[in-house]
């Protein structure tokens, strides 16, 4: 009796593992949204330094529903530069943040991205998901505001804005992966004034 129910408990455990195991796999698919800094740079330009970074960007099928039915993306674009102290903070020099939006629209048929006043329009969401993913010529900060000799650290975060999500969907968003669009904390030590 007793070999029977260690051998039915063996195969519980073993049963209950597997779908453990499923459920994981399931829950890491079933928000397969991302949003992933590669690269970024600062460069300057006349009297200011603009901003070029790459970034990887996939949309999970309930975002891509949500575009195709109309609703806006606002997408952040949070860029800091600060000068690293040994023993405190560091010295906060700029903080800028630029907006971005993607939507459809659906009497054109175009897909839509808005940075500040310049709009661009595509046939396909892929190409749309393309510029917004490319980062070029952002303006960031005067060459004015920095020293000659001194070392800075740059920061970057790219992010969907869930607060201007439409009502509809921020109830929607809260604890879910797919609406979940956040790149890491991206860092670098710029090469200022070459």
């Amino acid at each position: 009796m007793t070999a029977f129910s260690m051998h039915c408990c063996k195969k519980v455990k073993k049963f209950l593992f597997t779908c453990l195991l499923a459920l994981f796999a399931t829950t890491v698919l079933a928000g397969n949204s991302s949003l992933n800094i590669k690269s970024a740079e600062l460069e300057a330009l006349d009297d200011i330094y603009v901003l070029n970074a790459d970034v990887e960007m996939k949309f999970s099928e309930k975002i891509e529903e949500a575009i195709s039915k109309g609703f806006v993306l606002n997408f952040l674009i949070e860029f800091q530069l600060a000068k690293p102290r040994k023993y405190w903070f560091d010295d906060e020099i700029v903080t800028v943040t630029h907006d971005v939006s993607l939507s459809y629209h659906a009497l054109s048929r175009q897909f839509l991205v808005i940075r500040g006043d310049q709009q661009k329009t595509f046939v396909r969401l892929d190409e749309a998901i393309d510029d917004l993913s490319d980062i070029s010529n952002l303006k960031v900060f005067q060459k004015s505001e920095v020293e000659k000799g001194e070392l800075y650290k740059a920061v970057l975060l790219m992010r969907l804005d869930s607060k201007k999500l439409p009502k509809t969907l921020q109830g929607e968003a809260i604890g879910s992966d797919d609406w979940q669009m956040s790149s890491q904390r991206f860092e670098w030590v710029p090469s200022l004034f070459k």
